[in-house]
């Protein structure tokens, strides 16, 4: 079992309302949010676009449901924008990051990448980087986390995901070869991992050396074989069902927690399952993936 006193369980406001998608969970309100986060057992969250921007706002909406920022993604172009205009987005994200109390900053290059279109296949138009845009991405990632670790005490854990140039395992691994591990960490995602046809209990014994941060996230039984067989975008595929949380899917959680405790993971393990709430209402789902979480880790 986990030790409570080192890893802290969240969930990402994704699973009520989606931050690429406004029509999925439009309706459903910030506080319904927050409140619904604190009903299920979670005492974490990430951050959403619905979120109060201003701390002074935010802070006590969070506090009185006894929850926590614990990271919020950010999106950086360094393939394709210049260093300086990364830097002061970077800037700014990790000043409200610090003054809402988080110690990690997520999230992964949007150069070139469809993720955020509901248009652009998630398959075939993958984005893949040159050799140029691997030195921009790697070489600016080590200077942005640098920054966040020196001047705000906020640890860099990028995030591999679908439709972005670092998505399959080879792709992690020359990224984080290419990397130094004194400044930039690896969000670790179970979902994304088996979304792109990886072994996610492979993946996360790989590279827990540089795990910082990790996502839960389940995928439905054949989901993925369908979204690829159609060439779907990421989107489209988040709509359909290809996601949920923790238990309701094929991945073999059991182990990727024996993995993680087994080499002294601390720090937060995230629910993040896109799902359209019109089809899996959140508090339900949000209640189904504490329980599972619980009778698994002892968290």
């Amino acid at each position: 079992m986990f030790d409570s006193s080192k890893v802290k369980l969240g969930i990402a406001p994704l699973t009520w309302t989606n931050d690429d998608i406004p029509e999925l969970g439009g309706h459903i309100p910030f506080e319904q949010c927050i409140s619904e986060m604190a009903l299920a057992g979670f005492t974490g969250c990430e951050v959403g676009t619905k979120f109060p921007k201003n701390p002074e706002e935010l802070r006590p909406a969070l506090e009185l449901r006894g929850l926590q920022v614990c990271n919020a993604w950010w999106s950086p172009y360094l393939a394709t924008r210049s260093f300086e205009e990364n830097k002061e987005s970077f800037i700014n994200h990790c000043t409200f990051l610090k003054a809402m109390g988080a110690t990690v900053v997520g999230g992964g290059e949007q150069g070139h990448s469809p993720q955020g279109d509901i248009h652009a296949p998630v398959w075939s138009k993958k984005a893949i980087f040159t050799d140029d845009e691997w030195k921009r991405v790697t070489e600016g990632m080590n200077e942005l986390g640098k920054i966040s670790k020196e001047e705000f005490g906020i640890q860099l854990c990028y995030h591999h995901h679908m439709g972005t140039g670092v998505q399959t395992m080879d792709e992690t691994d020359r990224f984080l070869n290419e990397t130094n591990p004194d400044f930039v960490s690896l969000n670790y995602d179970s979902g994304h991992f088996y979304f792109t046809f990886e072994d996610p209990l492979e993946a996360v014994k790989k590279y827990i050396s540089r795990i910082k941060h990790v996502h839960l996230k389940d995928v439905r039984a054949g989901q993925r074989e369908r979204c690829k067989e159609n060439d779907m975008s990421f989107m489209n595929a988040v709509g359909s069902g290809v996601f949920s949380v923790p238990g309701d899917g094929v991945l073999d959680f059991p182990a990727i927690f024996e993995v993680l405790k087994d080499n002294n993971y601390e720090g937060w393990m995230v629910v993040e399952a896109e799902q359209d709430p019109a089809k899996a209402h959140p508090l339900t789902y949000a209640k189904m993936a504490r329980k599972y979480i619980q009778e698994h880790t002892g968290l």
